[in-house]
């Protein structure tokens, strides 16, 4: 297509503003809607993924198998309770478990939560120290890339654990807590997380002067990998009698984003109806287009222009609102994504920043602009069959 065609082509959906706006508006809209949907549910599936990584039973106090699993591996609800380390222990021991990595939680710092754990925790997520060194005498505490970040903390500075996950008021002023260490990003849940011994909290909920009692001891939840398939079907038999319970992230999570789904093809039906609508606005725009612009149609005719010529120029109309409406669609989906990701960065700390074009994206633009041309592509037939010597009569 030449330059001067086009912008003809563009020139002459200028000359109707209202008509070629709402054209844009809905097809930018359908598009956007979609885009954000696509990007959206790729990057939390990326990180329930990532989070879950070997884990495949999570031990905890009785309640909501799904509560258990948001709590103790991706740390964006409150846990179900506390268990007894001894209890959860023997869980470990099972034949058929491999190993167990405890969390031990209620605490935080800035809304940020302060887990007593092991090094084998970090280990899990492949973390490595940034500066200075992992926890390990009590009130040691190992920060997460982006806790150091927002927090402005660094190597040697101190502060104090607040209860609960994000209340700031019941604030712990006689234990301090030393910055040790600071971790490398890991696009994992412990980049949000503030790392220390299970003892300092233990001790943090000590009296000057209490001791406490070893055999009371109580962790927030056992992370658990399995030796043998059968442990799925095994344990959560050995645990009838108690107060623990044991979930499964897969099964959970997977239950969730079914639910999910639901809503967001709910959503992406209502955006392709909203598409629908642009490509019968464009179908529509180029067909008034033809009508009302029959006597200049046929000017050009009589001065050389070919039916191809006319043709074409009616289909780049359609294609320019079909190109400029789908990139405002993905312009509009980086908008919502951002404002999304600040709002998910607030009340969980985590992020959706990845702006990238997914391959479903160029699918959904090349489909948009090709069912844009074929919505032009029709009415724009009629100017190959136009009367020149009837229309000039008319005129």
């Amino acid at each position: 297509m030449k330059l001067g065609s086009t912008y003809q082509a563009w020139r002459n959906l200028r000359a109707k503003p209202l008509q070629t706006a709402l054209s844009l508006a809905l097809l930018a809209f359908g598009v956007g809607m979609v885009s954000l949907m696509l990007l959206t549910e790729k990057q939390v599936n990326d990180a329930f993924e990532r989070n879950i990584k070997d884990i495949d039973l999570v031990l905890g106090a009785k309640g909501s198998p799904l509560q258990l699993i948001l709590a103790n591996v991706y740390h964006i609800d409150a846990p179900t309770g506390n268990i007894l380390l001894s209890e959860a222990q023997k869980v470990v021991r099972h034949p058929y478990i491999e190993s167990g990595i405890p969390l031990a939680y209620g605490d935080n710092h800035e809304g940020y939560r302060i887990v007593g754990t092991e090094h084998s925790y970090a280990a899990h997520y492949g973390v490595e120290v940034a500066q200075g060194k992992l926890w390990e005498a009590p009130f040691e505490a190992t920060l997460g890339s982006k806790v150091a970040q927002a927090l402005e903390l660094t190597l040697g500075d101190t502060f104090y654990s607040a209860h609960g996950l994000t209340d700031q008021t019941d604030i712990h002023k006689d234990k301090v807590f030393t910055v040790v260490g600071i971790l490398e990003p890991s696009q994992s849940v412990v980049d949000q997380l503030i790392l220390t011994p299970m003892q300092s909290i233990w001790d943090v909920h000590l009296k000057e002067g209490e001791v406490g009692n070893p055999s009371a001891r109580e962790i927030t939840a056992m992370l658990l990998k399995k030796r043998n398939p059968l442990a799925v079907l095994t344990i959560p038999n050995t645990l009838r009698e108690s107060n623990m319970q044991v979930a499964l992230p897969a099964i959970e999570v997977n239950r969730m984003t079914q639910q999910f789904g639901l809503g967001t093809a709910a959503l992406r039906a209502i955006a392709m109806l909203i598409m629908a609508l642009s490509f019968a606005s464009i179908f529509i725009s180029v067909l008034d287009n033809i009508r009302s612009r029959r006597h200049e149609l046929a000017l050009m005719r009589t001065m050389g222009g070919t039916p191809r010529t006319l043709y074409l120029l009616l289909l780049q109309e359609g294609g320019l609102l079909s190109l400029v409406g789908t990139g405002l669609g993905l312009l509009l989906s980086r908008m919502g994504l951002w404002t999304l990701s600040n709002v998910v960065e607030q009340q969980f700390h985590y992020e959706l920043a990845e702006m990238a074009l997914l391959p479903s994206e160029w699918m959904l633009a090349a489909a948009a602009i090709g069912v844009g041309l074929l919505a032009s592509a029709v009415p724009a037939r009629g100017s190959l069959r136009l009367d020149i010597s009837q229309t000039l009569r008319e005129s």
